[in-house]
């Protein structure tokens, strides 16, 4: 059996924590410090063993799903955003062409951030059981336990733990969704099964190809469709799994604080007039509240938020709005948070982790002045190797080839001067 994680989220939802490089599958949320994909990854080892993961990503979170993860997982990393039926069939052509996996093996498909209990993914054995020639799709229902106006609904014909679905219901108004509840619907948490061959063929007559060299080419080009739209609406021979437990989608922050260990995180203090509050600072300044009931507050270098929270599941529209630069980043090598920014110049912090290095590189359009503040390593400049240690100034001009490597723990204020700083302007030696 294989399972494909889908992991390509904008964070948008989970704003200002997570955006579209640290998205909110690696937001270490949990008792021990432990993520969303780590959690998840853990069930799945202790339910599913045997099954083979591949984590479908978008290229821009390769290089951190490689620093929390290792090399121990396949990625299909997409090369640019688009909707999940061309994520999936890039993956289900990479597991094919790339990793030689059969037309017939079975495929669970299922988003990297469920908040459940280990038997939801014990049922990917069932789902993989009930994948037929009568049957190609199967879907997991989840039991409702309100009638939600987030989700879309399957109806199936009977009340049994495998049935055939009748029909579909997009996200209802709540007065639809509890009609589609007495009448035995179940959400629709976006986990399908299917043999690999059935998805190539999919792929092949909505895409125009399977192969996947071809897919990854003409990626940009592909229509921005989303599975459910693309197959499960058009398919006539359905089956559903009903799980019944706990499931949480936890991408908005009302979803999300029902599942923290602690109310509070971070350098925080709320008096007793406080009531069902959640704040999580990720920043370096203190927050302090007062009789605050409901809500939600949340402080990151990207921003700060403070809502109600039902109304926190409301923010993408405003998210969209914000500028797009990213003020936060994790590296394979460590972080970097901007300090100061205008038009000419960009201050940032950067810390490096010990036994880590840049990548050797130069920049057209800006130079750079670097104030290493804390511990010890190396620098090294159009070939010329110098240990840097704190109190050290190196000035790199434009054009210089360049890169750092940390000996210990290494932190510098790194200030950018140019007419044109972007994070284009790099070229890698």
């Amino acid at each position: 059996m294989q399972i494909i994680l889908l992991s390509g989220g904008s964070g948008q939802r989970l704003w200002p924590l997570s955006n579209e490089i640290r998205s909110k599958q690696f937001l270490k949320i949990f008792s021990g410090e432990e993520s969303m994909l780590q959690r998840v990854l853990k069930q799945i080892r202790r339910t599913c063993e045997g099954a083979t993961i591949t984590i479908a990503t978008a290229k821009k979170q390769e290089t951190l799903l490689k620093k929390y993860l290792g090399e121990d997982f396949d990625l299909a990393t997409e090369p640019c955003r688009r909707n999940t039926f061309p994520a999936i069939a890039l993956a289900a052509a990479y597991l094919h062409d790339v990793k030689g996996v059969g037309s017939d093996e079975a495929v669970i498909v299922c988003p990297v951030d469920p908040y459940v209990d280990d038997k939801f993914f014990a049922q990917f054995k069932t789902l993989a059981a009930q994948i037929a020639d009568d049957a190609p799709l199967v879907l997991m229902g989840i039991e409702p336990t309100y009638p939600s106006e987030k989700y879309g609904y399957i109806i199936p014909q009977t009340k049994e733990e495998v049935s055939r679905v009748k029909m579909f219901k997009e996200k209802p108004n709540a007065l639809d969704a509890q009609k589609f509840i007495d009448a035995g619907g179940l959400w629709n948490g976006g986990v399908f099964a299917f043999k690999v061959g059935y998805l190539l063929d999919k792929a092949q007559k909505l895409l125009g190809t399977s192969a996947h060299a071809e897919l990854k080419e003409n990626y940009a080009a592909l229509p921005n469709i989303s599975f459910d739209y693309a197959v499960v609406e058009h398919e006539e021979n359905i089956k559903v799994v009903r799980y019944v437990g706990e499931w949480k989608d936890i991408g908005t922050w009302n979803t999300l604080t029902e599942v923290l260990d602690s109310n509070f995180m971070g350098a925080v203090q709320a008096n007793e007039a406080c009531e069902n509050l959640h704040v999580i600072n990720n920043g370096d300044v203190p927050i302090i509240c007062m009789g605050l009931k409901d809500v939600v507050v949340a402080a990151a270098p990207d921003g700060i938020l403070i809502s109600d929270k039902v109304q926190s599941s409301y923010i993408k529209p405003f998210v969209e709005n914000l500028d797009k630069q990213i003020r936060f980043m994790e590296k394979s090598w460590g972080t970097f948070k901007i300090i100061d920014a205008d038009d000419t110049s960009l201050t940032i912090k950067v810390t490096l982790n010990r036994g880590s290095q840049m990548h050797y590189h130069s920049h057209e359009h800006r130079s750079e002045v670097w104030n290493f503040i804390a511990g010890k390593g190396r620098i090294i400049v159009d070939g010329v190797e110098k240990v840097v240690h704190a109190g050290d100034i190196v000035e790199i001009p434009v054009g210089c080839k360049h890169t750092v490597i940390a000996d210990t723990l290494l932190k510098i204020i790194e200030v950018q001067f140019g007419e044109d700083i972007t994070v284009n302007d790099k070229i890698l030696w």
